[in-house]
């Protein structure tokens, strides 16, 4: 897979993206954060969180939803982009900032966060294709080590608020 595929999967879900992001907004968390994304490789019963932080370039705050899964006691999210030759940009944005906030359900959190290595790095990624087959397919599509993201709760916050997000993510 290229910058071009990965971009064109990106065009298919765009409006599934934007609506399931919506969706989980508009509801507090009480929809959108348990999805069936059999469709597109996964589960049926795949959990979704939501996180917040801020465009490095930009200054606004973005609000995208991710796949997660919990190990640990932390929250990991992939930083996957389909198995484009590129990061995403939240990962981008994630790397300049000391903590972040996420939503998972109708609970949200400040935390900090970290990208597990070694030996942790590859449990995580094993449990997280587990969960979801089709990042070890985005993998195998790109030269790039698609990075994992581990958060932590550091306190509860209020759930995320379409009004909290002043930057819409993009895709190309």
């Amino acid at each position: 897979m290229s910058d071009e595929s990965s971009a064109a999967i990106a065009a298919v879900r765009k409006d599934w993206v934007a609506e399931h992001r919506e969706m989980y907004l508009k509801s507090g968390g009480a929809e959108g954060h348990i999805m069936d994304i059999t469709a597109v490789g996964g589960r049926n019963f795949a959990t979704h969180c939501l996180v917040k932080y801020k465009g490095r370039k930009s200054g606004k705050i973005f609000i995208t939803g991710l796949c997660h899964g919990v190990i640990g006691g932390e929250v990991v999210i992939v930083g996957s982009k389909g198995g484009a030759d590129t990061h995403p940009e939240w990962y981008l944005n994630i790397l300049e900032m000391p903590e972040i906030a996420f939503q998972v359900a109708t609970q949200a959190f400040r935390a900090t966060w970290r990208e597990p290595e070694g030996a942790e790095y590859r449990k995580i990624w094993d449990f997280m294709v587990d969960g979801f087959p089709f990042y070890a397919d985005y993998q195998k599509a790109t030269s790039r080590r698609i990075p994992l993201i581990t958060m932590q709760a550091v306190e509860p916050i209020p759930v995320f608020r379409e009004a909290d997000a002043t930057g819409m993510r993009q895709y190309r």
